[in-house]
């Protein structure tokens, strides 16, 4: 049996989204404080709360912290192709921060360095408009690390493309994907749901010398971000088939 306050939600999700569908609220407004939708639909505050999250699941509602809830502009979906390389929009605006650390834990099995080596990271932001859209952190030993990266690069390629022509050629590129909920830094970051799942792509780049030069983690949040891999079957597999 359906309890009465998981009836209520979904009646009020429903109805929000109604509006939303059909314009009666419009992209970017903001909506009425949930104290007042609360009261409008006659339930308690963590009902109401509990509405709005299934919407911000969705990607139809975003929360922005100490601003309210807001209708979002229907997001620009990318694709990740794999391969090595990071999805890429013209439309997106790309933002980049770097920071200088030591490899501890993860990143250091990740680079298969000792723990404390110095490495830099660049952590990319892109936004579609106003909102956040998804993000990358790319971790490099600090001696390939460029040291002229701009805060927001001209080009879509940005960090990668300065990477590219800096480090040494690259024999292998090994990519781990999997879909899990956000951690609470990537959901406010990201401003999605927590209930959102996003696909984390590792990369792992290595050189001819079999040294790792590059770890990427990229977190696409499932609304707006599509997986395609292409596999190429082999001549003796082709015969097989034949």
């Amino acid at each position: 049996m359906i309890s009465t306050v998981a009836s209520r939600r979904h009646v009020i999700a429903d109805d929000l989204r109604a509006q939303i569908s059909t314009g009666r609220i419009k992209a970017g407004d903001r909506l009425p404080s949930e104290a007042q939708l609360a009261a409008r639909y006659t339930v308690s505050t963590p009902t109401l709360r509990s509405a709005l999250a299934l919407l911000q699941a969705e990607g139809l509602v975003e929360k922005v912290h100490g601003k309210g809830n807001f209708v979002r502009h229907p997001l620009r979906r990318i694709t990740y192709v794999g391969g090595g390389h990071t999805p890429t929009n013209a439309a997106l605006r790309v933002s980049i921060r770097t920071t200088k650390l030591r490899a501890r834990g993860r990143l250091a099995t990740l680079l298969r360095v000792p723990a404390g080596t110095p490495l830099t990271e660049f952590l990319c932001l892109s936004h579609d408009g106003t909102s956040p859209h998804n993000l990358a952190r790319v971790y490099v030993p600090r001696g390939l690390a460029p040291t002229d990266v701009p805060d927001e690069p001209s080009g879509p390629d940005g960090v990668a493309a300065v990477l590219t022509k800096l480090r040494p050629p690259l024999a292998e590129v090994q990519e781990r994907v999997c879909a899990r909920l956000p951690t609470p830094v990537e959901a406010a970051t990201l401003r999605i749901s927590s209930t959102l799942a996003v696909l984390e792509v590792t990369r792992v780049a290595t050189d001819t010398t079999g040294r790792i030069v590059e770890a990427a983690l990229l977190i696409l949040p499932g609304d707006r971000a599509d997986a395609v891999f292409t596999a190429h079957p082999t001549t003796e597999e082709r015969t097989a088939e034949g």
